[in-house]
């Protein structure tokens, strides 16, 4: 599959609050994130699910946002301060290449990896990046969306996973998306 980036002006359109009808972040998250939590969120875009993380892990926890877009990282921050939780998200801009988190080595109990892994331009890498700053047993919800990412893309995907130390623990359902709970192993 070709590697692109979501372009920032569709930011707006994916936090079109009838999303939630589909994809409610916290009945999504709810059962793999707690109080007092590090979550990584890679791609937060402008924050459709950053907010509902940060509400989750609590005044104890911290949710690192970490996006290419300058653009979106922005308004994230804006939306972020709006709902008072900014003092609980770690929000930074990645190249192109990295997420840049070896700050975080072994740090982080949740990874939320939501219609963001098929942006990346080399898998293997990014799950690399997740496993080296996840601690052990860590929690890892990817999700695809079906209509940008093939099941057998998908797939491929879990296998770059699974050679980074994450096994399949679960098949939640989500509307009209592929998906996967793992855990480090």
């Amino acid at each position: 599959m070709k590697h692109r980036v979501c372009p920032w002006w569709l930011g707006y359109w994916l936090l079109n609050p009838l999303r939630r009808w589909r994809q409610d972040p916290r009945v999504i998250l709810a059962p793999y994130v707690h109080e007092g939590m590090t979550v990584l969120e890679p791609g937060p875009g402008m924050g459709f699910f950053t907010l509902d993380l940060a509400h989750l892990v609590g005044p104890s926890g911290r949710v690192v946002a970490v996006d290419v877009q300058p653009r979106m990282i922005n308004k994230l921050k804006r939306r972020l301060a709006k709902a008072g939780v900014d003092g609980r998200a770690d929000v930074r801009v990645a190249s192109a290449d990295s997420m840049g988190l070896s700050d975080l080595k072994g740090a982080v109990d949740f990874t939320a990896a939501f219609y963001v892994v098929h942006e990346f331009p080399n898998h293997e890498r990014f799950f690399s990046e997740v496993a080296e700053v996840s601690k052990s047993g860590a929690g890892l919800l990817v999700a695809e969306p079906k209509g940008h990412v093939s099941g057998t893309a998908f797939e491929a995907e879990l296998d770059a996973a699974a050679k980074a130390g994450f096994g399949v623990v679960g098949r939640p359902e989500i509307r009209r998306s592929h998906a996967a709970a793992m855990r480090k192993q």
